[in-house]
């Protein structure tokens, strides 16, 4: 039976418990906090607590889709290239999108880590876990995974409702491009992702979707890889409608990788002056500026029609 001295100690200690839950003064391990079990969209069991504090982003994506559900103030730290919107240039960094620095993120003390599949190394994920910190693996393959991504997100972050509207806005802007293009010729695209060695999207990448959805053929939609190599005269002898150089233009280079395609004179894309740029941050993150991205192509492809 408790003695008056352990039951004042009791009643001392709770107070002093829920004093500093109150205040916010202690970080508490996660394991102390309330939390629910979700599934990954890796399929894997994760303890998430109900509403996460400090957040590490693994991933350039994973930071923008927070800030979009205005969760910039509870980022702990990001990767590399986390450089939208501004604010998260800010940010304490964790290494890169493959390699990132454990005790870097243990020190910032996450109560939530997210990461991707095929950026996240398993390793990292299990050592992390062994530590304590849960990891959330998210997953997208397709523009439309991406919305559902969103949702995810926000559902392990106390926003579902946020990303509920992020994602159904971010889709209605997606039907309203395919309407547009929809009966509209659709001109041979040949994508440019790297000039040296020359590169392109194939159809299992989310460019091929993009450039699909916006009204155009993909020029190497015949190719299962995702991102295969062409030879120059392979798309010469093509002859693309379109080509659309994914840069990010430092130092002048889409004009130098324009110029390249400028000495071939007899392909559609130079005799009518389609020779095009697009932001790379736009079409390669998995993020809502996806759908940026995918209106930007639909300018470039049909001019016509904007």
């Amino acid at each position: 039976m408790p003695t008056s001295r352990n039951r004042q100690a009791f009643r001392t200690g709770g107070l002093l418990l829920f004093l500093l839950i109150m205040v916010g003064g202690v970080s508490w391990p996660v394991s102390l906090r309330a939390e629910h079990v979700v599934e990954d969209q890796m399929s894997r069991q994760v303890h998430v607590p109900l509403n996460p504090r400090r957040i590490v982003s693994l991933a350039p994506n994973i930071t923008e889709i927070l800030y979009a559900l205005d969760l910039g103030e509870r980022i702990a730290g990001v990767t590399e290239f986390s450089d939208f919107p501004e604010e998260a240039k800010l940010k304490p960094r964790v290494g890169t999108y493959v390699n990132s620095n454990v005790e870097k993120i243990v020190s910032l003390r996450p109560d939530l880590v997210i990461g991707t599949f095929g950026g996240t190394r398993r390793d990292t994920a299990e050592r992390l876990e062994s530590l304590g910190y849960p990891v959330y693996v998210t997953k997208a393959r397709t523009v439309d995974e991406v919305m559902v991504m969103i949702e995810k997100v926000g559902m392990i972050t106390g926003k579902s409702r946020e990303a509920a509207a992020l994602a159904n806005g971010l889709r209605k802007r997606i039907k309203a491009v395919v309407d547009r293009v929809a009966g509209a010729p659709r001109p041979l695209v040949f994508l440019e992702i790297n000039g040296k060695p020359l590169m392109t999207a194939g159809a299992a990448s989310f460019h091929h979707e993009l450039i699909s959805l916006a009204g155009g053929e993909n020029l190497a939609a015949h190719t299962n890889a995702r991102y295969p190599q062409y030879s120059v005269e392979d798309v010469v002898r093509r002859a693309p409608d379109c080509i659309i150089i994914s840069t990010m233009d430092r130092a002048g280079l889409f004009e130098e990788q324009k110029a390249e395609w400028m000495r071939w004179p007899d392909i559609p894309a130079v005799k009518n002056n389609r020779i095009c740029f697009i932001d790379s941050d736009l079409i390669d993150r998995p993020s809502p500026r996806i759908v940026d991205g995918l209106e930007a192509m639909a300018r470039l492809i049909h001019p016509e029609l904007y």
